[in-house]
C-alpha cells in the first residue's frame, strides 16, 4: 500500500457512505406494515416476574412452518388470540397463573394440511409466571386412524419447543427443535431451506460485524459494548414506528443515524480522551465491558424486558423452487448485501477508505505519511457505529422483534465472525460471518437448535487451532 495518502476529502466521502446508507434503508418502504403500525397478529412473548408464556411451533408434514395459523389461549386471565410467524412460531402471552386451554383454528391451517391427532384440541396447560408452557399440534395429510400411535405425542410443557422466555431469552429466535432431525429426518429440502437461512442469518451478521472488526484494526481495541449499538439500532426503529408512527424507512434511517451519532460521541468523549491520556489497552476492555452492561441495564429499565416487535404484521413468505423465504428477509438481505457491497467499495477506491486501511496496517507510517490518524478512527467510530445500527434493524425484522439484550446475545457470534475470518480485516469480517451462519442454520439438521451456537464456535476452536491468524488474516513471526 502506498503511504502517501491524504485525508483532505475524507468529510465527502464519509458523507457518501452514510448517504448510501440511508438510500438502502429506502428499499424498506416495500416491506407489509411500513406505511404505518399495524395490528399485532404475533406476540413474542417473554417470560418474567408477572408474565408466562404459551409458545408453540406449527410444522407442516414436510417440515416448512405453518404461517398464518390461529391459536387461541384462554384461562384465568381472559382470552387471547395470536397468529404463527414465518417461521410457524406463536407465542401468548398471560399475566395470572393457572390452566388455560389452547384452541388452533383448524380452518387457517395451509391447504392439505390437518391435526394428526383431532382429539387434541383443544388442549389444556398450566402456566407459570416467569416460566413458559408448550402446547405442541403435530400437523400432517389426512390419514386414516389419525391420533393413533406414535405419531400423535401427547402435549409435553417441559418440550425442547419451549421457549424459557426470561431476560436471557433471545428475542424473536426460534428455539425449537422442531428444526433438527427430530421434525422428521434430513432431507435435501430441508438441507437447501437450512442454508438459505444461513446465508441471510450470515448475510445480516456480518452487517453488524464489519464496524466491530474496524475498530479493532484501527485502534486495536476488542469493543464489548458493539452488540449495545446493534440493540440500539433495533429499538430506535421500534420506538420510530410503534411509538412516533413513523413510516418503516423513515423510522430505520433515524436508527442509523442516531447509532452513527451515538459512535461519534463515544469517540469524542470517551475513547479519545482515553487515548490521549495513554490509558492501556486492557483497561480500554474493562471500560468496554462497564458500558456495555450499563447500555444494556438502560435499555431494561426504560423498555423493559419483553420482546419489542418492530413490524407487527405476519410476513408474506416467497417461494423458490422447494425453499421459502418471507418478503421482509429478502429485502432485508438484498439491503445488507448492498450496504456490505458498498463499504468494500469505501474501503479499496476512496482515500478516506485507503487512509483507513493505512492506519490499520501501521498507525506510526499513516501519521508519518500525513493521514490525520485521530480522524481516520473517528471515522471508523461513526460508521461502524451505524452499520452495527442498521445491522440491528434489520436483524430485529429478521428475527421478528428486538429486545434490551439483543446485541449481548449475539455479541459471542459477532467476535466469533471476525477472529474466524481475520481479526482487524473488514472482508474476514465478512467471510468469518457468513461461515458462522451457516454453521449455526446447518447444524439444525443433526444437532437440537439450543445447541447450534456451542457447534458453531466449537468448529470455530477448530478451525483456528489450524489456521490461528483466521481465514483472510496474516501469520505474524513471533520473536
Amino acid at each position: 500500500m502506498r503511504p502517501h495518502v491524504t485525508t483532505d476529502r475524507s468529510s465527502r466521502t464519509g458523507a457518501v457512505l452514510l448517504a448510501l446508507l440511508l438510500a438502502a434503508l429506502a428499499t424498506l418502504g416495500a416491506l407489509p406494515g411500513s406505511a404505518a403500525p399495524a395490528r399485532a397478529a404475533i406476540a413474542e412473548c417473554m417470560a418474567d416476574a408477572s408474565t408466562g408464556c404459551v409458545n408453540g411451533t406449527l410444522r407442516t408434514a414436510a417440515g416448512e412452518p405453518a404461517v398464518g395459523v390461529a391459536v387461541t389461549v384462554e384461562g384465568p386471565a381472559g382470552e387471547v388470540t395470536v397468529t404463527s410467524g414465518p417461521e410457524g412460531r406463536w407465542s401468548a402471552p398471560v399475566d395470572e397463573a393457572g390452566d388455560y386451554t389452547v384452541t388452533l383454528d383448524e380452518s387457517t391451517l395451509p391447504p392439505g394440511q390437518t391435526l394428526r391427532d383431532p382429539a387434541g384440541n383443544p388442549r389444556v396447560v398450566t402456566v407459570r409466571l416467569g416460566a413458559a408452557a408448550g402446547a405442541l399440534f403435530p400437523l400432517g395429510p389426512p390419514a386414516d386412524g389419525a391420533g393413533e400411535g406414535p405419531d400423535a405425542p401427547a402435549p409435553d410443557p417441559g418440550d425442547e419447543s419451549v421457549d424459557t422466555g426470561g431476560a436471557g431469552g433471545e428475542p424473536g429466535l426460534d428455539t425449537s427443535a422442531t428444526g433438527s432431525t427430530s421434525g422428521g429426518g434430513v432431507t435435501w429440502e430441508r438441507v437447501a431451506q437450512q442454508a438459505l437461512a444461513g446465508i441471510v442469518f450470515g448475510t445480516l451478521l456480518a452487517l453488524a460485524s464489519i464496524g466491530l472488526s474496524l475498530i479493532f484494526g484501527t485502534t486495536g481495541l476488542s469493543n464489548f459494548a458493539h452488540g449495545e449499538q446493534v440493540t440500539l439500532g433495533g429499538i430506535m426503529a421500534y420506538l420510530g414506528v410503534q411509538t412516533l408512527g413513523l413510516p418503516l424507512v423513515v423510522a430505520g434511517a433515524l436508527a442509523v443515524v442516531v447509532a452513527g451519532a451515538s459512535g461519534w460521541l463515544q469517540d469524542k468523549f470517551l475513547w479519545h480522551p482515553l487515548r490521549s491520556r495513554r490509558v492501556g489497552m486492557t483497561q480500554q476492555l474493562i471500560v468496554t465491558i462497564g458500558l456495555a452492561i450499563a447500555l444494556q441495564y438502560t435499555y431494561q429499565f426504560f423498555f423493559g424486558a419483553s420482546s419489542l416487535r418492530i413490524v407487527t404484521a405476519t410476513p408474506e413468505s416467497i417461494r423458490f423452487g422447494g425453499v421459502f423465504i418471507t418478503r421482509t428477509s429478502l429485502v432485508s438481505v438484498i439491503i445488507a448485501a448492498v450496504v456490505l457491497a458498498g463499504v468494500a467499495y469505501f474501503l479499496v477506491a476512496t482515500r478516506t477508505g485507503r487512509a483507513t486501511r493505512a492506519v490499520s496496517d501501521n498507525p506510526a507510517l499513516a501519521a508519518a505519511s500525513g493521514i490525520s490518524v485521530e480522524r481516520i478512527i473517528r471515522i471508523v467510530w461513526t460508521f461502524g457505529a451505524a452499520l452495527a445500527g442498521l445491522g440491528g434493524v434489520l436483524m430485529g425484522l429478521y428475527l421478528n422483534a428486538t429486545a434490551w439484550n439483543m446485541g449481548g446475545t449475539l455479541l459471542l457470534l459477532m467476535f466469533a465472525a471476525v477472529t474466524l475470518g481475520g481479526l482487524g480485516t473488514a472482508f474476514g469480517a465478512l467471510v468469518g460471518s457468513l461461515v458462522i451462519g451457516l454453521l449455526v442454520e446447518m447444524s439444525n439438521l443433526v444437532i437440537p437448535s439450543d445447541m447450534r451456537y456451542a457447534g458453531a464456535l466449537v468448529v470455530l476452536i477448530l478451525i483456528l487451532l489450524f489456521r490461528p491468524q483466521g481465514i483472510l488474516g496474516r501469520a505474524e513471526r513471533i520473536g
